[in-house]
């Protein structure tokens, strides 16, 4: 497990729809070692805090495997490392074998999963087309976002170690699952109670135990 690129961008503002946007989904690999802080990565920033970034959301991780699924999808579409706005690229991480609580390092930085990601609007900006949020949410291709347990220095080709596993076994998939309702009521009640799990979607998911 290793990461293949390290990618940053900072807000600009660009044009959707004939109204201006400001986002900072674009994102591009940079070359040598970049400090991760406990909010993102030093060179790189979210622009609508509301909804993108937090502790909860400080680095997004996306694995390079899902590229060649997207490459089929969209044949005529550019696809270098960082195109889903991620902040890192990643191999040997699976959304359906990390579970929510696992811990990871990654450089001197150590990283802990919290949740999938479900994009807005501007994963349709970036590509271009009206589609490509209901697109990735069919494809549960979500990749993981993380919190950062301690901050540290990260670049391509650093090692991610496992350091603990979380014993609830609720996978990022499982998440996605249960976001898209299709998950039984037994795996909604053990996500609840994953201490690392995401507050918004944990309270989201009690109310679907009601």
């Amino acid at each position: 497990m290793q990461v293949i690129a390290v990618c940053v961008g900072l807000p600009r503002e660009v044009s959707w729809k004939g109204k201006p946007v400001t986002t900072g989904i674009f994102k591009q690999p940079v070359a040598g070692r970049v400090r991760m802080r406990s909010l993102n990565l030093d060179g790189d920033q979210q622009a609508d805090l509301t909804v993108h970034g937090g502790i909860e959301k400080a680095i997004y991780a996306y694995p390079m495997e899902h590229y060649a699924y997207w490459r089929q999808e969209l044949p005529d579409q550019p696809l270098p490392w960082g195109a889903f706005g991620e902040n890192l690229t990643i191999e040997g991480l699976s959304e359906t074998t990390v579970n929510i609580g696992d811990r990871f390092r990654i450089g001197t930085a150590e990283v802990m999963v919290t949740q999938p990601r479900f994009p807005c609007f501007k994963l349709n900006l970036k590509f271009g087309r009206d589609d490509m949020v209901k697109r990735f949410l069919d494809s549960c291709l979500s990749g993981i976002y993380f919190s950062v347990v301690q901050e540290g220095e990260v670049g391509a080709g650093d090692a991610i170690e496992p350091v603990s596993r979380d014993e609830n076994n609720v996978t990022v998939t499982d998440i996605v699952s249960i976001y898209r309702r299709e998950a039984d009521h037994d795996l909604v009640r053990r996500a609840v109670q994953v201490p690392a799990l995401a507050a918004e979607l944990k309270t989201s998911f009690q109310q679907q135990l009601k």
